[in-house]
């Protein structure tokens, strides 16, 4: 069951819409043999949560590999695990770009049971660099990808991911 929409309660300091949401049940292969999820699983969730914001900006893989002539490689990759979540839990992953660089782009992740929303689980974040395909060189960060993600951009002073006391 995986719904993506843009999150109605978060505004950028522009007044448009900042995060993106998806919804993913702990599946079995989540789990570990204490029966909470695996770290790793994590990383599957913040894959798709990318891939359906992506794609919600018009921005599929295609487009960036065929169009705009990018790969946008990973490399730098934080989670950090607040609470122990279970099988068959409903997550919410809600994710925004906290910064666009030069030739990097920051892309956050808070994730949240669906059922107590106001306690996060779990937070992310990846590092992007913008690389030309074949000699994987960084490059800027096309305009056409700036403007596309911009109703997604969130300064990270915003308290975005932090679990709070």
């Amino acid at each position: 069951m995986r719904r993506g929409h843009l999150d109605s309660l978060r505004r950028n300091p522009g007044g448009t819409l900042a995060r993106y949401r998806i919804e993913e049940y702990v599946r079995w292969e989540d789990i570990d043999a204490a029966g909470i999820i695996n770290y790793q699983a994590y990383l599957r969730f913040f894959a798709l949560a990318e891939a359906e914001m992506l794609r919600s900006a018009g921005l599929h893989y295609g487009f960036l590999v065929e169009k705009l002539g990018i790969w946008l490689p990973r490399v730098r990759v934080e989670c950090e695990f607040y609470r122990p979540v279970k099988l068959d839990e409903l997550l919410v992953v809600e994710t925004f770009f906290s910064r666009i660089g030069r030739t990097s782009i920051h892309l956050d992740f808070a994730v949240r049971r669906k059922a107590s929303p106001e306690e996060i689980v779990a937070t992310g974040k990846y590092v992007l660099v913008c690389v030309r395909q074949g000699d994987f060189q960084p490059i800027p960060v096309p305009g056409e990808l700036r403007d596309r993600v911009r109703a997604y951009v969130e300064p990270p002073s915003s308290g975005g991911t932090s679990p709070g006391p």
